[in-house]
């Protein structure tokens, strides 16, 4: 288990030195600092979980330390050294954001009781945030497999971290999903959470969609917006696709990502905003680095932290229960009761390579449980080739769709009385809607009685 770090800061080379050999004597790893400006340098190095501060040091005082910490994220403990008889000072260092103090001449006892107080403090919220994480990748993701296991404690350390990240796999494997539970356990939780697909629009068209535009700045620009940046103000972006971004506009990403400003197309002047990056690819970004399709200076800025999620093959004991899931759930939005799935079926899936990976067995079962008898579940379906036949599927599906959803409609008039405004309501579509769908089913006045 590793030793939890404290960094000491005092002007003083004789109190620092005491106080490292008090320090590491109970058991913890220390560095140390002259003053504040060092301070910060050594925690861009190697961060630590708890600062021991005096208050009184030229170029960067106590204070002025103090406050830069706290405004970080993740922010460190941090614990004042006061002078005797300087309570008031150690009241406003309390007030700014300091775990504790101790006053000077110390007792090291005192000293170390203070201490340990503070990395103890630090130790649980660390662990809490990596519950937290876990937590959030289980609500969004369905897994047995211990390489889904190690993901989520990766995703519960760096969760409530600010870094940004990368999530890298192959199609279908759940990237989104990934990016879900990441925002779901960071400390960005209840701010927005913007999603942008890089491919679905030409370059011109993205650099306003991202970073927005002033009114008149182009044709068909009549208003001011603020881009998907400026809504995500506080919040999250997601790049899905981020190896599709066109050249130009990944430029302006780095720039938006190193000075933490936008400038809309039209503006005269660049906005700040504070927005977290994740970014998704199913491509191998430094292969396209390396045939010039993705600027390599921007790949490290994104690429600070990055995730994969191995690709189904490569952990079968996910399948099993991702089948369970999915059956679950396609049975309770088709309206057929759930069924015991027999072994033969999970056979059939293991011997499946999976090239679509978590959503190709998705849509696999989902097209099991609407062709299969009410009840069942029809191995004849499954083929060789593939986890289920595609012979005649799409007509077979849509006849049992429609045919599920004329039994809505009808349920819905005779509840109703015939009373088709009532109805549509009840079926959360407009009453044109359900004009429409009366005359694809056929569905006449005969049907609308109870």
């Amino acid at each position: 288990m590793l030793k939890p770090r404290v960094l000491v800061v005092d002007d003083d080379a004789g109190v620092r030195y005491t106080l490292r050999e008090i320090l590491e004597s109970s058991g913890l790893e220390v560095d140390v600092a002259c003053d504040g400006v060092e301070a910060l340098e050594r925690l861009q190095v190697q961060p630590a979980q708890l600062v021991v501060t005096d208050l009184r040091m030229p170029r960067m005082d106590g204070m002025e330390l103090l406050r830069k910490l706290v405004a970080q994220n993740p922010a460190p403990r941090v614990v004042v050294i006061t002078a005797h008889g300087s309570e008031r000072q150690a009241v406003e260092a309390i007030k700014a954001g300091a775990h504790d103090y101790f006053r000077k001449p110390f007792d090291a006892d005192e000293l170390v009781a203070v201490v340990k107080r503070a990395t103890e403090a630090a130790r649980l919220a660390l662990e809490n945030e990596r519950l937290r994480g876990e937590l959030a990748l289980s609500r969004t993701l369905v897994f047995a497999s211990e390489a889904m296991g190690a993901l989520a404690v990766l995703v519960g350390r760096v969760a409530p971290r600010d870094s940004t990240v990368l999530i890298t796999g192959e199609s279908g494997t759940g990237k989104e999903r990934l990016a879900e539970a990441i925002v779901r356990a960071s400390r960005r939780a209840g701010k927005p959470f913007v999603r942008f697909n890089c491919a679905s629009l030409t370059a011109e068209l993205a650099e306003a969609e991202l970073f927005g535009h002033v009114r008149g700045a182009f044709t068909g620009a009549v208003r001011s917006r603020g881009g998907l940046f400026g809504e995500a103000d506080g919040g999250t972006v997601l790049l899905d696709e981020v190896s599709e971004l066109a050249l130009p506009l990944q430029g302006m990403l780095l720039r938006a990502l190193q000075e933490g400003e936008i400038r809309a197309v039209g503006e005269d002047r660049p906005r700040h905003i504070d927005v977290r990056v994740l970014a998704a690819s199913n491509r191998d970004l430094r292969a396209e680095v390396a045939r010039g399709a993705f600027r390599e200076d921007l790949y490290w800025r994104l690429a600070v932290v990055e995730l994969h999620i191995p690709p189904l093959r490569e952990r079968p004991d996910d399948v099993p229960v991702l089948a369970r899931h999915f059956f679950d759930r396609a049975a309770e939005r088709l309206g057929v009761a759930p069924v015991d799935l027999p072994d033969a079926l999970f056979a059939r899936f293991a011997a499946h390579n999976w090239p679509g990976n978590v959503r190709e067995l998705q849509n696999a079962i989902e097209r099991l449980v609407a062709l299969s008898p009410e009840g069942e579940i029809d191995l004849s379906l499954l083929s060789p080739g593939g986890p289920v036949s595609s012979s005649d599927d799409q007509s077979r599906l849509r006849d049992k769709m429609d045919t599920y959803e004329r039994g809505l409609i009808v349920d819905a008039l005779r509840a109703c009385a015939g009373n088709r405004s009532e109805a549509a309501r009840q079926l959360g579509i407009s009453r044109v809607t359900l004009h429409d769908k009366l005359r694809k089913h056929g569905i006449g006045a005969n049907d609308e009685s109870p």
